[in-house]
This record gives C-alpha cells, sequence and structure tokens, in this order.
C-alpha cells in the first residue's frame, strides 16, 4: 500500500462577504480535492481538545494520530527539535517572534515578514546584549525564532500567541503566573535595544513595519514522542517548510526532505513540495506534506490570497500526488485534512472541526459532493477524536 496525507494548514474558514458568502475552500477551483471528495469519503475531525489551547503543534499532532493531551510538549519545544537545539531537563524554550508593536498594540505579530538577512543581525544583537549562560537566542526563519531559559523548568509561565491578539494592547497580555517576572523583563528589554536598530531605521525609511520587539510563548520542555514506525508499522517521508512541521518529523522518526523555495509562506515553492511527494512515494510507505500558505493569508485576512494558496495547494501537490498514486494500481489511500480554521474574518484559529477528505482501496463513496466545509458538516463521517482517524486511514479494511 501507498499512501499520502496532504496538510493545507488553516485552510478551513467562514463563508466571507467578499467572497459572496462561500468559503476559500468553496470558492477555490480544486478538482483534485473536489474528485477525492466525491469518489471517497468527507468529513470533520475534531483536531483541538477543550483542554489544549487552538494551536497548529495541537492540531497537527492529531492529524498525525496523537493525542495531543498525552503528547503535545508545547509550541516551542517542536520548533526546537527541528533546529535540534539539546535541551536539558530543567530547561524551558520559548517561541520568539519579531513582532511590530506601535502605540502599545500589537500590530504586526511577523514584523512585516521580515527577511531573514535582517531576522538573524536583530536576533544576533539580542544575544549579544541579553544572552547569557543561562538565555540564548536561536534564529529560526524570518519572524519565527526561539530562546532557551536554562534551569528555569520549574516556572509556571502563562503566555498568550501573537497572532491571537492583534491590534490588542498588548500589555494585558503579557507573560503572567511563577516565573513570568524575567520572560516579561526580557520583552521589555528588547524593546529598548530593538528600537533604533539600523535594521529598524532602513526598514522605516522603507515604510516596512519594524521588528520592535520580541514576544516569547509556546514555552515547554525537553519533547518525547513515540517513533511513527513504532505506533503505526510504516515508513514516512515529510514535505515541509515550517520547524513546527519539520520538529515533528525528526521526533516521529520520519525523513525529512527539504524542498528550495519552500518559505512556510504564501509565496512558498507549492511545484517544489509537490514534486518532492511524488518522488518520495517510491521509497516510502506514506509521504506527508505539509503547506503553511493558507494559514498565512488566513492571519493576514487576505480571503483572495487564501484561495489563490488553497488552488495552488490543490494544482501542485493534490493532483501530481494524485496521479502518482494511481500508477500504484490500486494499493493507495489519500487523505487531505485541514488541522484547524483559520478564518480571514478574525485571522485566529479556532477550535471549530475542521473538513477533511479521503479516498483510495476500501474507501467507499457515500457523499458525492465537493469538497467543503458545509459539505463535510453533512456528511456521515465525524471523528470526536482526530487523533484516532490516522489508525482508519492506515489500516480500514
Amino acid at each position: 500500500m501507498k499512501y499520502a496525507l496532504i496538510l493545507p494548514d488553516g485552510a478551513a474558514d467562514d463563508p466571507v462577504e467578499e467572497l459572496d458568502g462561500r468559503t476559500p475552500l468553496e470558492a477555490a477551483e480544486t478538482p483534485g480535492m473536489d474528485w477525492i471528495a466525491t469518489n471517497g469519503r468527507q468529513g470533520t475531525m475534531q483536531t483541538i481538545p477543550e483542554s489544549l489551547p487552538a494551536d497548529s503543534g495541537v492540531a497537527t499532532l492529531s492529524v498525525l494520530g496523537y493525542d495531543p493531551v498525552r503528547w503535545y510538549p508545547g509550541r516551542a519545544p517542536l520548533e526546537a527539535a527541528a533546529q535540534k537545539i539539546r535541551l536539558g531537563p530543567k530547561d524551558l524554550v520559548f517561541r520568539c517572534n519579531l513582532v511590530s508593536i506601535v502605540d502599545d498594540r500589537m500590530a504586526d505579530f511577523t514584523a512585516g515578514h521580515i527577511g531573514q538577512e535582517e531576522a538573524e543581525r536583530l536576533i544576533d544583537e539580542l544575544n549579544d546584549q541579553l544572552g547569557s549562560e543561562d538565555v540564548v537566542f536561536h534564529a529560526g526563519i524570518s519572524y519565527r525564532h526561539l530562546m532557551v531559559m536554562r534551569g528555569a523548568g520549574g516556572s509556571k509561565v502563562r503566555c498568550t500567541p501573537p497572532h491571537d491578539i492583534p491590534g490588542e494592547r498588548v500589555e494585558r497580555y503579557l507573560p503572567r503566573g511563577r516565573g513570568s517576572k524575567s520572560v516579561k523583563e526580557l520583552i521589555r528589554q528588547s524593546r529598548e535595544i530593538l528600537a533604533d536598530h539600523e535594521v529598524n531605521r532602513v526598514r522605516g525609511d522603507l515604510g516596512e513595519n519594524p521588528a520592535s520587539s520580541i514576544w516569547l510563548w509556546g514555552q515547554g520542555g525537553r519533547p518525547k514522542i513515540k517513533r511513527f514506525a513504532d505506533v503505526y508499522g510504516v515508513q514516512v517521508a515529510a514535505v515541509g517548510a515550517v520547524d513546527i512541521f519539520r520538529g515533528l518529523a525528526v521526533l516521529m522518526g520520519w525523513r525529512f526532505i527539504a524542498v528550495e523555495g519552500a518559505t512556510g509562506y504564501i509565496d512558498t515553492n507549492y511545484a517544489g513540495k509537490g514534486a518532492a511527494a511524488v518522488a518520495a512515494l517510491d521509497e516510502h510507505d506514506l509521504v506527508v506534506v505539509h503547506v503553511e500558505a493558507p494559514d498565512e493569508a488566513g492571519h493576514s485576512g487576505d480571503p483572495a490570497a487564501k484561495v489563490a494558496a488553497i488552488e495552488q495547494v490543490d494544482r501542485h501537490v493534490v493532483g501530481p500526488v494524485l496521479e502518482k498514486l494511481r500508477s500504484f494500481g490500486d494499493d493507495w489511500r489519500i487523505w487531505v485534512a485541514s488541522d484547524h480554521p483559520t478564518p480571514v474574518a478574525t485571522g485566529i484559529h479556532t477550535t471549530d472541526p475542521p473538513p477533511f477528505c479521503l479516498a483510495g482501496k476500501d474507501i467507499v463513496s457515500v457523499l458525492r459532493r465537493p469538497f467543503s466545509e458545509a459539505n463535510a458538516a453533512v456528511s456521515d463521517f465525524h471523528a470526536p477524536r482526530g487523533h484516532e482517524l490516522m489508525e482508519f486511514f492506515l489500516k480500514v479494511r
């Protein structure tokens, strides 16, 4: 058997006025996804348990077949695994966004999708001025970075993701709880350091959003996740760009395939990801492709960009992968799943169960309708514990 799982992150949405009352998924031209939904099955899956935040790490872990209540270590530990950052048993790692705070409000949680060279210069500066034996900053991609606090594992800090507070006064959402004083102080000091940095002076001259502060969140300790092959008995290749997905791949023992031009943004190399997935199917049982672009468009509140991103995923990933699977005869299955909704109206993740569609061997069509949130909702297939759907996908007979 050959299997493919394609994850258009945050693709699920609500009806949008600018799209004549349709969701981006309904407005997009998606012949590949529609074929899967029509010739296979579609439904919904609850990917975020009530006790956990509406985080991509939680939702993706669910889709990949792991109960996040048991296995989710926090956003930052997953990204630390991607960067091969060694964490001690008492260390705490935080996601460290470069953000734009204007008039004490969260103006842009991406600092204008700051460029890599600029971001690395700012992280170097923060390490020079704030770093120590106990505090270390690690450069990631664009606005997404990490900070490790040695020996802070006993803290009970509660933090808020910056993408959940667009336009809000940041003072209300600063870290709180035991151990939060030092974390808040680092954020405060970063604002002083970054305020007049040359990178931000140039960005200001160009009319771009400044990286005026760091924002610390998504913290956790050293992660441990059981290897996928030990749980499900299949060998996996993963194609993606963002560190949270790469970290999961590392921890699960997957082969991770890096694709040139894969950015984790709407300008990513869709065709390159599709081609890499197609090639990987020759040597692996299961190929998983993650595309961040729909989620980024949702956070940006841009329905047209979200429609375009979904269409690119369908054209360059779903279509070619489906064609490749058919070359194996009847022994294949394909699954397309949005990990969570990211409505363009709010730009914030929600906990609503997102739609999925799957097709292939032994999967019999029930509802012959195109793939959409509404059609998935009226189907007969709903997974209240989303992490259980992976076993169905791999084992159903």
